[in-house]
């Protein structure tokens, strides 16, 4: 599979991970920034390089646009992409503008494409792991979800938009907890949440809460919660990881730890272990540091590119990535009103049925 990749910021791992990939075929890269696209060229020694997106969207050649821009502009890229026929991954969150899922949702099923949302920690190791495991049965059934995303990003303060009104941790970092709980428990029906602009985060200049926790309600009964924590200190690794992902159930328990290559689990049986895959860090952080997501966007990418040619939908699809859009949305509405939201409420709002997003 050929592919396109728009936007060269976080585009950086989608490059490395295409480049090591000998299921997909970089065609060309594309960013405004000629600067970024010659830094980029020089990194990778790739120099199929472009500042105009229809290069992308014309080039017959292309079957997937890999589209890493801002939120705000997703929407408008995903939509000319499939309107040039174009299979889209897009990366998260999906769109900021529930007003437009409509018309995406269209363009999907009148251009037989198909649109993959790139939520890069279900595909690092620990929690591929975590799912194979709980598929299998080794907790039994499943009883509730924790997740929590917890860093020290004073350091993300110095990004001048970081301080714009327009800018939260809810999208930018709780996303992710966020989408575990949707993993495992898709049909969440209310959400109720507090939040707060801690100390640290306003001497930063931050407008928005960095400090948050919501309690879910899924339509089955079940119930879940996630936490979010992003301008003090965190604990030595050691004891605990900057994100994780804990299934409770009837039987067993299991722990994902990111961005710690750690899985831990109490089986059916009453065996406990803790796996570990430090051989594979190469794989998974290509840069400095733990800085970008490369061996992630690689699983990702090649899952669904055998999507494409193999016949399946690979998830998260478009309507589960509009869906936890609208489950962000309520948990927003929910910090501002300090009320439970129902979901199907933000649906209804913007003529969305329950029908239309289910699989």
């Amino acid at each position: 599979m050929k592919i396109g990749i728009l936007g060269l910021g976080e585009g950086r791992s989608t490059m490395s991970a295409v480049l090591k990939s000998d299921k997909l075929e970089l065609k060309m890269v594309c960013d405004r920034n000629i600067e970024l696209c010659k830094h980029r060229a020089e990194e990778f020694n790739f120099h199929r390089y472009t500042t105009n997106y229809e290069d992308l969207l014309n080039d017959a050649e292309i079957d997937i646009i890999a589209i890493y821009t801002p939120d705000h502009l997703h929407a408008e890229h995903v939509k000319q992409a499939l309107l040039h026929g174009k299979h889209v991954v897009c990366t998260k969150p999906f769109i900021d503008d529930l007003g437009k899922a409509a018309e995406l949702l269209e363009l999907v099923e009148q251009s037989g494409k198909k649109v993959f949302v790139g939520q890069s920690s279900r595909f690092f190791e620990p929690m591929k792991k975590q799912r194979k495991d709980y598929e299998a049965g080794l907790i039994g059934d499943l009883i509730t979800v924790e997740a929590y995303y917890h860093a020290d990003h004073r350091w993300f303060l110095e990004k001048p938009w970081s301080l714009q009104q327009a800018f939260k941790w809810l999208y930018g970092g709780l996303s992710h907890p966020v989408d575990f709980i949707r993993w495992y428990l898709p049909d969440i029906e209310e959400v109720m949440g507090y939040g707060m602009l801690s100390s640290n985060g306003a001497k930063g200049g931050l407008k928005n809460p960095d400090t948050m926790h919501f309690i879910f309600k899924a339509k089955d009964g079940r119930i879940a919660r996630v936490s979010g924590c992003y301008t003090g200190p965190v604990q030595p690794v050691t004891r605990d990881s900057e994100m994780s992902c804990i299934l409770r159930g009837t039987e067993g328990c299991s722990q994902g730890d990111y961005m710690d290559l750690r899985y831990a689990i109490t089986d059916n049986t009453g065996e406990e272990r803790i796996l570990t895959w430090e051989h594979k860090l190469k794989h998974y952080f290509r840069f400095e540091g733990k800085s970008h997501h490369a061996g992630e966007y690689q699983n990702y990418l090649e899952y669904f590119a055998d999507s494409i040619t193999e016949g399946y939908t690979a998830y998260p699809d478009i309507k589960e990535g509009i869906g936890t859009i609208a489950l962000l949305q309520a948990m927003d509405r929910s910090l501002q009103s300090g009320k439970p939201v129902k979901v199907d409420d933000i649906l209804t709002e913007f003529n969305l049925t329950v029908n239309e997003l289910s699989a």
